[in-house]
């Protein structure tokens, strides 16, 4: 497994690098200390699994996205915070691993991420499982009708027309509803609709 890692605290990334270094099916392809560096050292490295502190020189939860369609992340974090853990997965993070942990965790991090799983410590699927169970309702009776029109295949100015509001609002609720619930585009958000009941699915075969 070939391993990126992108921390700007010199101790910590060598200290780090160490320990990996004995492990026997991980190689340390390259070590970044700038944020402004991290997405170009990743797009040039043949390489498996970035390990990504959040909180570099500047705080990096708003690169997951992109970084994510480039290499399997998993987030380094001194927060104790589930809260930042779950935004990171929801972003694109395949794992987040809290600095305080044994290597032999991270390890087991590093293993099931580059197997195709996600990994996360008991805190942040605790709080993984609470937003689930609650995050429909947290959208207003406006944003529920949006989402549902959403999720039957209307396009904005379909659904504008059908609540009698212009096509930017419905932008701005859109919006407002991927934000609430942690969701990337209006494929992401017809999946939940159908998981949560929201519509139902038909089957054309019948």
């Amino acid at each position: 497994m070939r391993l990126i890692i992108a921390d700007d605290h010199a101790l910590f990334r060598q200290g780090l690098k160490s320990l990996l270094l004995l492990q026997p099916d991980t190689q340390v392809v390259a070590e970044i200390e700038s944020s402004d560096d991290v997405a170009p050292v990743v797009s040039g490295t043949a390489s498996d699994i970035l390990l990504l502190d959040l909180q570099m020189d500047r705080w990096m939860m708003e690169d997951i996205p992109q970084l994510s369609r480039l290499i399997n992340i998993i987030v380094l974090t001194a927060s104790e915070s589930a809260e930042n853990g779950v935004r990171a997965l929801r972003l694109g993070a395949k794992g987040v691993v809290q600095k305080r942990f044994a290597i032999e965790t991270l390890m087991m991090a590093v293993r099931s991420v580059a197997d195709g799983m996600v990994w996360m410590p008991p805190t942040v699927q605790t709080e993984f499982a609470r937003q689930e169970s609650s995050s429909g309702k947290e959208l207003t009776p406006r944003e529920c009708e949006i989402v549902r029109y959403v999720a039957s295949g209307m396009r904005n100015i379909e659904v504008g027309e059908r609540l009698s509001i212009t096509e930017s609002t419905v932008k701005t609720h859109l919006n407002n509803i991927f934000q609430k619930l942690g969701l990337r585009d209006r494929l992401e958000l017809t999946h939940y609709a159908i998981k949560t009941g929201m519509v139902a699915v038909i089957d054309h075969n019948r």
